[in-house]
């Protein structure tokens, strides 16, 4: 059982993580073993976040402290909660992951601190789906060089035929 020193001294940690954070994603890894969970903190420290066990009702006063409403207890299960500097998409790419290769391991909701806006678990996911950056670009490259490789490609067919 925490003293309430070890309590407020988690909050004040909570809160300051929070202030340089874009985004918030809460999990639940009821379940994982302390090497799968420091694998994820690995993870997550790789994006320039962290990974932090708080309990529902301190991680209450941690939004609070910062006047956003949010009450975390909705959710069941223990939440572990990241805190990113990166957007949702990065930040919910490597939860969704991460979730894939640990059953246990669930993503409970995140928060887009800039916006003060609650994000629900399945639009998370879908986020966390979603192709990196740099896969998106090649994509709408690829996309946009089609026509012309087309038109190339009726040309050099046309050029052949009145041989």
């Amino acid at each position: 059982m925490k003293t309430k020193a070890q309590k407020l001294s988690q909050i004040e940690a909570g809160a300051k993580e929070l202030k340089t954070s874009q985004t918030v994603v809460i999990t639940d890894f009821t379940g994982l073993t302390a090497n799968e969970l420091n694998a994820f903190r690995k993870e997550v420290f790789a994006l320039g976040g962290t990974m932090s066990v708080i309990k529902k009702r301190l991680l209450k006063y941690v939004f609070e402290k910062e006047g956003i409403e949010f009450d975390p207890k909705q959710f069941e299960g223990q939440t572990g909660v990241v805190f990113s500097p990166k957007d949702m998409v990065e930040t919910a790419g490597t939860a969704y992951k991460f979730s894939k290769q640990n059953k246990l391991f669930k993503i409970l909701g995140g928060y887009e601190v800039s916006e003060k806006k609650f994000v629900p678990a399945t639009e998370v996911v879908m986020i966390g789906q979603l192709p990196s950056r740099e896969v998106l670009l090649g994509q709408l490259v690829y996309m946009l060089g089609s026509p012309i490789r087309s038109f190339l490609y009726v040309l050099s067919e046309k050029s052949k035929q009145t041989k």
